[in-house]
């Protein structure tokens, strides 16, 4: 179907998508409606939507999630984020016998030492204490600016902070899902808040690579049948990913750092299948990207890296023909992503991508890392 008339930014603004650098962030705002944030999963995971955008023709069509093998075929290989969410969110007390809210976020590089968010900070300075009875005892000793409070565990029984976490710990739901204080939907986001492929041996996200969440069993069998291919690669989620863009012009931010693995056989499949990659997500591309931007061939190990690569229009894509993609925050460092993908080389995806997110809440699809998903191709 056509496309329908631009709708959010007004014509000043559109025209400032064509102009020179620097991108002014208001480019990449947009208006939702409160009800269109997904609070819940879909019933079944490949009954979500899916808005199919053919960059080429400059269409798109509606479909459902477990239309994809029938759409895609064996044209792509897929690239996929196959890390695992950990449970991070931890309750325990203080001396006193106060609640404390425990957020593991990054390890510290020292077994059991983590950089945490704790809530109520300003009652927990360096050497305070908490604990949960049964499971952990936790020492403050340190407040960092841009990582929080270094918190060391003491685990009796247990191997480390995160057997608990596996034990005891929540999702660490982003704050635009609401939960009750009761929890009462947690066996639920335990289950659907992380992929059907995530490897249970990495558990290194703390937010989940959400274009992942759609695929089911059924859906990867009939992909493979068909002829796809299937490569992992390791994206250490971490919260950075929910941080908005703060600064008035975009290339003023100062994008997070991720960690990521990418073993040898994927590397070998990116160099190797140009016009057939197919990413699943944009931890996916932002892995493959910062890859290829340091390698010219693929190596004999894995290679663990920190992704510092921050991608918007009108920046080019190396190793990525197609994409996966849920529907992203206004004003968010995914939303550039995204754009940049939609007409690589220009700034004309910004518009782009308005005209489809116009579409997409005409048509009332759900929003976000519950939400709907679209397949640009």
């Amino acid at each position: 179907m056509r496309l329908p008339a631009f709708a959010f930014l007004d014509a000043s603004a559109l025209l400032r998508c064509h102009a020179p650098l620097p991108l002014k962030t208001a480019l990449f705002d947009y208006e939702l409606p409160p009800e269109l944030i997904a609070q819940t999963p879909a019933a079944h995971r490949d009954q979500s939507r899916l808005l199919v955008v053919d960059r080429a023709r400059h269409t798109v069509g509606h479909h459902v999630f477990a239309d994809l093998p029938d759409l895609i075929g064996g044209r792509f290989s897929l690239f996929r984020n196959n890390a695992s969410v950990i449970p991070a969110r931890l309750f325990g007390q203080r001396p006193t016998g106060g609640r404390v809210e425990c957020f593991l976020h990054r390890p510290a590089g020292v077994p059991n030492d983590w950089w945490c968010l704790l809530r109520p900070g300003r009652k927990l300075p360096p050497g305070s204490t908490f604990r949960r009875e049964g499971y952990f005892e936790a020492t403050v000793t340190e407040k960092h600016e841009e990582h929080g409070y270094r918190v060391t565990f003491t685990t009796p029984g247990r191997a480390s902070i995160l057997e608990v976490a596996q034990e005891i710990g929540l999702v660490p739901l982003p704050p635009y899902i609401a939960r009750d204080a009761g929890a009462a939907l947690a066996p639920l986001d335990r289950e659907r808040y992380g992929t059907v492929y995530a490897d249970l041996a990495k558990p290194v996200a703390v937010a989940a690579p959400t274009a992942g969440l759609h695929f089911t069993p059924e859906v990867n069998t009939r992909l493979a049948a068909a002829g796809a291919g299937f490569f992992d690669v390791t994206l250490h989620v971490g919260l950075g990913t929910f941080r908005p863009i703060q600064t008035e012009d975009i290339e003023a931010h100062q994008i997070h750092r991720e960690l990521y693995e990418l073993p040898p056989a994927t590397q070998a499949a990116l160099f190797a299948q140009p016009g057939r990659r197919l990413a699943v997500g944009t931890t996916s591309v932002r892995t493959i990207e910062d890859f290829l931007s340091k390698h010219t061939a693929p190596t004999a190990a894995t290679v663990l890296d920190e992704a510092a690569l921050f991608l918007y229009p009108p920046a080019k894509f190396r190793g990525i023909d197609a994409l996966i993609t849920n529907f992203h925050q206004p004003r968010s460092t995914l939303l550039c992503l995204v754009a940049a993908f939609l007409a690589p080389g220009s700034t004309d995806g910004i518009a782009w991508l308005h005209e489809l997110y116009a579409e997409a809440i005409a048509s009332r699809y759900r929003f976000f890392s519950y939400g709907d998903a679209m397949l640009i191709l």
